[in-house]
Parts: C-alpha cells; sequence; structure tokens
C-alpha cells in the first residue's frame, strides 16, 4: 500500500472513531485519561525496554547529546507522563463552551459553541513523552489522532500507543482514536501533510527545520510551533542577586528544549559588576560562552575563555550548553536586538522598574514574556494546563503553550421558530 492510501485509510478509521468520542461526555473522556495515566505507569518495565532500545540504536548512529536528553526516558519521566494526563484529566471539559450568545431583533437565538477539529496530525521528532502528550490532549478536546513521531523513537512510541489503546479498550471510547503513522518512511510525513480533507490540521514539533517543512510543504492547515530563540534581559534596574539564578536556570536547567535561553543581554550599567559572576557560575555549569566584543573584554579581564560570537551564533537555538553574551547600551536596543535574532517565543527581563518591565513587553513580539522569572516556564505543565500539545509562535487562532482549549474550534448554533429570509 502507499503512503497516500494508508494516510487516507488511517485517517479514515480515526474519523469514524472519533464518533465514539464525540457521544462520550466529559467525566467519560476525563476517566479515559486516569486510565491511561494507570496504564503508562502499570506499563513503566515494557516502556523503558522500548526506549531502551531507542537509545542504543541513538548511540550507534551518534546521535548528539541534546537530542539523546530528549529521547531517553526515565521511571521518573514516565511517572511524569503519567502524571501530566493526570493533570488534562483534572481540567475542565472544553467542549460545548459557550463563547458567545446573543438574540436578534428577528428572534433567531445565536450561539457560539466550542467543538473538536476532527482529526489532527502530529509530526514530531525524537521526545516520545509528545505520544503521550498530543495524545491526552487530543482525546480529551474530542479530537483523533494521527501520531507521526520519528524513526529514532519509534520503539518507544509504538508501545506508548499500544499502552493507550489499551487503556481505552477498558473505556466506552474507541482504541481507534489514536492512529501510529508509520515511521519507517519519510514518505508517510508527505502524504500526511497533502491528507488535505481527510486531515483537519497538523501540528509540527520539532526542529526549526522540521517546523519549516511542515509548514511550508503541507496543503492541510498547520499551526506553526517555532524555534526557541531566548533571551534573557538583565536590566540597569535589576536585582543581580535575583538576576544570576534566573540566567543559570534559564539555560541550564535543560537545555536541549525550546525554553531554554540561548543569549544573555546585559545593560552596560550592571555588566562590570554582573558579568564577571555570571560568567564564572556559567563556565562552572559547563556551558561554552559566546561573546561580543565588549563581553570579550571583560572575560579576558576575569581570566574567562570564551569565543568571539559570530552573526550565526545569535540566531542559533543551540539545544546544549552553549550561550551567547552582549552588552546593550539602553533596554531599547536590546528589545532592538531580540527583533532581529529572537524566533518570537519566550523572552526574559530581570528589572526591579515596573516601567521598564511594562516598555520591554510591549516591545517583545513573542508568545511569552517572562518578567524576574526564568524562560523555562514557558510551558503548557508549568502554567496549569497539563501537557501541552506544543508552543506556538504564531499569531492566529493559539499562541504560546497549547492545551485543551487551543485544540477546539467553534460552531455557530442558530434557533429559530420558522423565520426565513426576506
Amino acid at each position: 500500500m502507499d503512503s497516500t492510501q494508508l494516510i487516507a485509510d488511517l485517517a479514515d478509521k480515526a474519523r469514524l472513531a472519533a464518533r465514539t468520542l464525540i457521544a462520550a461526555s466529559g467525566e467519560d473522556r476525563k476517566e479515559a485519561l486516569k486510565r491511561i495515566a494507570d496504564e503508562i505507569e502499570a506499563s513503566e518495565v515494557e516502556i523503558l525496554a522500548a526506549n531502551a532500545i531507542d537509545m542504543e540504536r541513538a548511540e550507534k548512529d551518534g546521535m548528539q547529546s541534546s537530542m539523546k536528553d530528549r529521547l531517553l526516558l526515565t521511571a521518573a519521566r514516565v511517572h511524569g507522563i503519567a502524571d501530566g494526563a493526570r493533570q488534562v484529566a483534572a481540567l475542565p471539559d472544553p467542549l460545548g463552551k459557550v463563547l458567545r450568545e446573543s438574540t436578534l431583533a428577528n428572534g433567531l437565538h445565536l450561539k457560539q459553541m466550542s467543538v473538536p477539529f476532527g482529526v489532527i496530525g502530529m509530526v514530531y521528532e525524537a521526545r516520545p513523552n509528545v505520544t503521550v502528550d498530543a495524545a491526552v490532549i487530543l482525546v480529551a478536546s474530542g479530537n483523533a489522532a494521527l501520531l507521526r513521531g520519528s524513526s529514532t523513537a519509534s520503539a518507544s512510541n509504538k508501545v506508548l500507543v499500544d499502552v493507550m489503546r489499551r487503556a481505552l479498550a477498558k473505556t466506552n471510547i474507541s482504541p481507534e482514536v489514536l492512529q501510529l503513522v508509520p515511521s519507517d518512511d519519510r514518505s508517510t510525513v508527505q502524504a500526511l501533510l497533502h491528507a488535505r480533507g481527510k486531515v483537519d490540521l497538523v501540528i509540527p514539533r520539532g526542529s526549526a527545520a522540521l517546523i519549516r517543512t511542515v509548514v511550508d510543504d503541507s496543503t492541510v492547515p498547520t499551526i506553526e510551533t517555532g524555534a526557541g530563540v531566548c533571551h534573557v534581559y538583565i536590566d540597569d534596574e535589576a536585582d543581580l542577586e535575583k538576576a544570576l539564578p534566573i540566567v543559570i536556570n534559564s539555560k541550564c536547567h535543560r537545555p536541549s528544549v525550546c525554553n531554554a535561553a540561548e543569549t544573555l543581554l546585559v545593560h552596560e550599567a550592571v555588566a562590570d559588576k554582573f558579568l564577571p559572576v555570571a560568567f564564572q557560575a556559567l563556565i562552572e555549569a559547563g556551558v561554552i560562552l559566546h561573546v561580543d566584543q565588549a563581553s570579550a573584554a571583560i572575560a579576558s579581564a576575569h581570566s574567562i575563555t570564551a569565543s568571539s560570537a559570530t552573526e550565526e551564533n545569535w540566531s542559533t537555538e543551540y539545544g546544549s550548553l552553549e550561550m551567547n553574551i552582549a552588552i546593550v547600551p539602553s533596554l531599547l536596543a536590546a528589545a532592538d536586538h531580540i527583533a532581529k535574532y529572537g524566533t518570537k517565543h519566550t523572552e526574559a527581563i530581570v528589572t526591579e522598574s515596573d516601567a521598564h518591565a511594562a516598555q520591554f513587553i510591549a516591545l517583545s513580539d513573542c508568545a511569552a514574556v517572562m518578567v524576574n522569572a526564568s524562560t523555562r516556564f514557558t510551558d503548557g505543565e508549568q502554567m496549569g494546563f497539563g501537557a501541552e500539545i506544543g508552543i506556538s509562535n504564531q499569531k492566529l487562532h493559539a499562541r504560546g503553550p497549547m492545551g485543551l482549549e487551543a485544540m477546539t474550534t467553534t460552531t455557530w448554533i442558530v434557533t429559530g421558530n420558522g423565520q426565513i429570509r426576506s
């Protein structure tokens, strides 16, 4: 069977099965998620064994360390995935919400109500947790899922989908709402992207190259999740004791993810005081430094090893322990730098000035702005959405971490009593 027919068949199965989601109550869907969480925890040994196969293959293939970190599952991460499903189950039902309601002069009653998209395709890279995050959010929001992970995580993804389908088999929701798209043939991605009429929406999650490919090539509507070239700006009104742990956490807590900071911008008024301490802490954390000319002078004066930042460095999402550092003369200069090199993901300011914070927020054209907090908080779970389907950098429909409500669209319901249009 060719890939086009395969995707069409999977989408048809998913759409038919989605009728069981539509018929299910909010409590039914919540119970299904709880069963998925329980089944995942009960299957920990099976899941970790499959992940070990993927990790062994990744080691042989020389996968870079940041990607291996994304691929790796541990007992703690498995339990975290299950907890994410439970958190989603605890959220309000996003379906059937009346967003607008009115009665016209002619007596027609109008109501705009939230409904599912239908069949959503996910295209993502070596992060098996996305398999579950996406599945539980889509089930909870009444959508069927076509899950196309990468071949590097094929064993992990297969087991996770099998586990979730086992859990759904114990409910009134058909296991067929979750379809795993084979990852051993790259043509399945193109077939999914061109399944217009069969698939209602495609969401990419992964590298900038993957996202660009999906957005540029897809004939199916897409939500663009984006790369994260995130910045931390240390203002001249910053509390430097707050600033240091924010910088370290933003860069080092988990450098492989999209909300890790890639560039540190420091106001010239505090650079001489702050940078020597920041350089030392970053070096001790294993961070490779790329510096502009002004910060290079401070690094050299304190015997800190750093390389000169290139134009490419400023726009690079490292996904590893590397960071760019620049000294700026003003908040406006910091905002200009961010506008030039940022990816509209997350930007952070450390300042004690409410006016400076407000100006930075106004100048930051991005999905999330952090004031005196780590960039790592741009995350569905951290923001109270449970798991997330991805972080949208675009401006239409959804922006920022996408949870349940972002996975719904609307229907207008017009109720009359025999009215006809003249």
